[in-house]
């Protein structure tokens, strides 16, 4: 898969650009503040409906403006398509797949495949489980439609079972609890179920890539944290069960403290956990390494890789693992941003040269 054609009105500091892009190894270059994390980030966009970077589509749209588009041409195993997401300050947003208008922001998924990192993804080590959810949900949703809805509505379900142990009239919560519990257990064994098996592919593949990229001298190891194994059934039955156990705590506590909400996942290199006493250039590989992971687990899903959006990280690598990770995603159409071209890096692998200055890109 890979995007040859991306087109931006009023987004960030773009008011109108059309840019090419190449299969393989494309790098998008220019100073600071010049737009090209503002490019990498309009294709994630593209990917998932959604900003990596900010939490409201209006923050996004050009000072000034009141609306913003984005528009990409990808091609895949299965032909040509194209996604527009147009979207105003209300965050009134529209999303066009083909040219069709679609309804539900899910029909995004899946068009345009990306994995999408830069210097900001180190939370994913380095801060709370809600981080780490945040991958587990954007990888498989754009895997998985299903994994996406069910998500959706185990939130909404969640926020119910949590107002209702708000309720005062404790009565009230026991009669009424086990009807929301049901319904919770049923969305939550097939989102625990998905992040199993997702693990299951993962980790060896990171294991692998970490190796890589350190030179064999680190051993990665990840688990997951959830306690919930086997078939949907086993997992929502366990589940039930647990969530009748705790009940008194949970009406104690006025919140839900079971489920797929309170997932982690663990990361060690060579037996120590990497939060802990890992340093940020560890920190930094063994993220890199998942996302490297995620591009092979993609490929092993769907025989073909995702896009691999790389956002100013080569200036976070010294120059042997730079070399290493531009050799390691040839493979794949990679999109790298950078301040400058260091040509020593790339010389055993054809690139596209991309240079954005004054609001314009243009290969060079």
């Amino acid at each position: 898969m890979f995007i040859h054609r991306l087109t931006l009105k009023n987004f960030r500091n773009y008011s109108e650009e059309c840019v090419s892009f190449k299969n393989g190894v494309n790098v998008l270059t220019g100073a600071n503040a010049q737009g090209k994390t503002n490019a990498a980030e309009a294709i994630f966009f593209l990917c998932t409906g959604y900003s990596p970077r900010a939490n409201k589509d209006r923050l996004v749209i050009k000072n000034g403006c009141e609306s913003a588009e984005i528009f990409g041409e990808a091609t895949s195993q299965y032909g040509e398509v194209s996604v527009k997401v147009a979207f105003n300050k209300n965050d009134k947003k529209s999303i066009y797949i083909n040219g069709m208008q679609v309804l539900k922001i899910g029909e995004i998924l899946g068009n345009i495949n990306s994995v999408f990192f830069n210097p900001a993804e180190l939370k994913l080590v380095q801060e709370s489980p809600d981080d780490r959810r945040r991958f587990l949900n954007v990888s498989l949703s754009q895997m998985s439609k299903t994994y996406f809805y069910a998500l959706q509505r185990y939130n909404k379900i969640l926020s119910q079972r949590n107002n209702l142990l708000k309720d005062p009239d404790a009565y009230i919560i026991r009669e009424t609890l086990p009807v929301w519990d049901m319904q919770l257990t049923k969305e939550a064994s097939k989102i625990i179920k998905a992040r199993n098996e997702f693990l299951t592919e993962l980790s060896p593949l990171a294991e692998e890539k970490h190796a890589f990229l350190s030179d064999g001298k680190e051993t990665l190891k990840m688990r997951t944290e959830s306690g919930y194994y086997g078939t949907e059934e086993e997992i929502a039955y366990s589940m039930y069960q647990d969530l009748k156990t705790g009940l008194e705590r949970d009406i104690r506590l006025g919140f839900t403290s079971i489920g797929p909400h309170r997932d982690d996942i663990k990361f060690t290199l060579n037996g120590d956990d990497v939060r802990i006493y890992g340093s940020q250039g560890q920190q930094r590989t063994v993220a890199l390494s998942l996302k490297l992971a995620e591009t092979e687990t993609f490929y092993k899903r769907f025989n073909e890789y995702p896009i691999l959006i790389l956002d100013d990280v080569l200036s976070e690598l010294d120059k042997k693992r730079q070399r290493k990770l531009v050799g390691a995603v040839e493979k794949m159409q990679t999109i790298f941003t950078a301040t400058h071209l260091d040509r020593t890096v790339f010389k055993n692998t054809p690139f596209t040269r991309l240079v954005v200055e004054n609001e314009k890109i243009k290969e060079k």
